[in-house]
Parts: C-alpha cells; structure tokens; sequence
C-alpha cells in the first residue's frame, strides 16, 4: 500500500499517471495487477482507474468526478450536467462527458459512460472538483441534443427546475454554435417558457434575427403540430400541455 495514499489524493488515474510517480512501466503494472487484488482500485476502462475506499469499499468518486477526469478536455454535459447542479427531474444511469476523445460507451459501477462532441468554444466551469458545463451551456447543448439524451420534455422539465438564466449568456453559447436551427428551437421553447425566465425582446429579436430561412419540424411531423409563423417551426401547439401528459407517442428528431 506504498502509492495508496498518493493514489488517493487523486481519487482516480491513467497507467500514465501512475507511471510519472513509480517510474516505470513495470512497476506501474504491478501496483495495477496488486491493488485490483486487494480490492484497493478497481478498472473503470481500459488503462484507468479509480481509487476504493478502505471504509465504504465504494469508489471514492462519484459518475461526475470520474467522467470529468477521464481525459484531460473531459467534461460533464448535457443531461448529466442538470444533475450535477441539481436540476436533473431524474437521474439517469448514464453520464454524459463531453471530449474531443474518442471512446466507445462504457460500463462502470452500473453507470454507462457516453461521449458527447466538444464543441469548440463551449462555457466550461470548476463545480466542486468537477468540470462541467455552465448552466446556460447546459441548456443550449440540451435543446440542440434532446433527442440523443433525455428527449424534450425530459430537457423542458429541467429547465423549469432552474431558478433563472442569464440572457446574454445564453444568447453567446448560441452565437458560437452559429446554428440557424438552434435558434429557431431555442426562439420557440423560450417563448414558450416566457413567464419562467421573463426574456427580454432583444433576446427573441436576436434568435429571429440569426433564425434559419428553413421551415424545419421541431419533432416528427403529427396531427398536433402547427406552423409558428415567427420561428418558422413546425411544432406542438402548446410545449406545457404536453409536458403535463407526457409526450407518448412523440418521437423526438434533431
């Protein structure tokens, strides 16, 4: 147990970290094979660990501190950020790290690990020893990534959980995606969302103003969709109607 304590400090490590403090390949593989024996880490993928605790037996970090430390750009986003912050309507078993690593979907701990792309110029912030997305990040990713995560309505109840957002933040996480059809989602859902986060005009004239020409769905086409003139946006009459009956037979499209 002579590297326990330092392996501790770090909670988790690389096979490359763990080489800078035994000095040598060999000797790292040996305090790996050693420590895996004793119980003392346990493998999370493929050349990284994470460090057990000698009271509980439990990983002393949690799916957020580990998905944050797998690479060195690693960070939390997307559903799994909501959580991190306290405004995830649910927990899901999966944690969604945001990287410009590429690594396949991974078990740990019941917990399933899913890379999400990095955008370049995302807001990225420390939360406790955790890298993650901002709050305002975190809602424009998961309006332009709703159905690769939770779905909409997942992502809209999560909204409605945070106690505000700042406009002017949001409306620069939308000029660095530089995506037309962001706009439009982002124009619709926050008008829809008016009396929760009371937005100014500007914002809406700034989400008109950099709105795609195109008349896109917000979701597959159904017999409640209507056209909103101003977003040109096919989408539900009324988003907190179905919110309240949960979208059933919506199948969420990007």
């Amino acid at each position: 147990m002579k590297h326990y304590e330092d392996l501790l400090a770090k909670g988790c490590f690389s096979r490359e970290q763990l080489i800078e403090i035994v000095r040598t390949p060999s000797a790292a593989n040996q305090v790996i094979y050693e420590y895996q024996k004793k119980g003392l880490i346990e493998k999370v993928k493929r050349d990284f660990y994470v460090v057990i605790s000698l009271e509980t037996k439990q990983p002393v970090l949690s799916r957020y501190q580990i998905g944050s430390n797998l690479f060195s750009d690693a960070c939390i986003t997307h559903h799994s950020a909501f959580e991190v912050f306290g405004y995830g309507s649910q927990v899901f078993y999966e944690c969604f790290v945001a990287t410009d690593k590429r690594f396949s979907d991974f078990e740990y701990d019941g917990v399933v690990y899913r890379r999400m792309e990095r955008k370049s110029d995302i807001e990225v912030i420390h939360q406790g020893n955790i890298w993650v997305t901002s709050v305002e990040q975190t809602v424009v990713d998961s309006i332009r990534d709703f159905e690769k995560i939770a779905g909409l309505e997942e992502v809209m109840r999560c909204m409605m959980l945070l106690p505000g957002l700042n406009e002017e933040k949001v409306l620069e996480c939308l000029a660095r995606s530089k995506n037309g059809f962001l706009y439009q989602k982002c124009g619709y859902l926050f008008e829809e969302l008016e009396e929760e986060f009371h937005f100014s005009s500007h914002f809406f004239e700034e989400c008109e103003k950099y709105s795609s020409d195109a008349k896109r769905y917000l979701m597959k086409e159904s017999k409640d969709n209507v056209f909103h003139k101003r977003w040109k946006l096919y989408a539900p009459q009324s988003m907190k109607e179905l919110i309240n009956k949960g979208f059933g037979d919506y199948d969420a499209i990007g």
